[in-house]
């Protein structure tokens, strides 16, 4: 009887196309560069799901690839013991979530995507997908925020449509601190607008679908 396998690879595309704007994928150009020596992370999604974790992120050392296909060795040790530091791996170029060169002077060739995980206030609507973006405006940054975090508030509160809900139950609906990119991965409607300046204001029209300036 075969041994049962104890992971597969996420396809990486797949998570891009969920999340584009908080999951982003090397360039193809650099994958196709990839060599031996150099590294690729990717995602081993459990069989079945560990006690702790569903899947693990780790480093892949390659030692062949063509281009089309690759094979290296683990490079972590894994954190449920499935597999072992040192394990052959093969993998696709779909599989790699992030590179790093064996010589740092190989600089990517490609410039990095905008990242978006700057903070704002958002409804928890909008993220839960129940509301579109309706209106947006940003504020100065709060400092009482920032307080403990990695990343900066931006200023921009979002608030999801408000349809029927009267203006109490506006008041009542639950708020979430996340980053921008959380926002856009759910309706990026606005993302023309996300560099305005602190003070600004617009109010969708639904029926355009455009966004009006609006004075707070």
């Amino acid at each position: 009887m075969e041994d049962q396998p104890t992971y597969t690879l996420s396809d990486a595309r797949v998570n891009a196309a969920e999340a584009p704007y908080t999951f982003f994928l090397p360039d193809r150009a650099d994958v196709a560069r990839l060599a031996p020596d150099d590294y690729a992370k990717l995602i081993f999604e459990l069989i079945p799901p560990g006690e702790k974790y569903g899947a693990e992120r780790m480093w892949v050392r390659i030692t062949a690839g063509d281009g089309d296909t690759f094979v290296g060795t683990l490079e972590n040790e894994p954190l449920e013991g499935r597999m072992r530091e040192g394990d052959e791996v093969a993998f696709a170029p779909y599989n790699i979530i992030e590179i790093m060169w064996a010589d740092g002077t190989r600089a990517p060739l490609a410039a990095p995507d905008r990242e978006y995980w700057a903070r704002c206030l958002v409804d928890d609507c909008v993220l839960q997908g129940e509301q579109p973006v309706e209106y947006v405006y940003r504020e100065e940054s709060d400092p009482e925020l920032e307080e403990g975090g990695d990343e900066p508030d931006s200023g921009w509160r979002i608030r999801g449509r408000q349809g029927d809900a009267s203006d109490e139950e506006m008041e009542e609906r639950s708020l979430q601190y996340v980053a921008l990119g959380a926002v856009l991965n759910r309706d990026d409607s606005w993302i023309h607008l996300i560099d305005a300046p602190a003070g600004s204001a617009f109010m969708r029209d639904f029926e355009s679908g455009q966004y009006q300036p609006v004075a707070r």
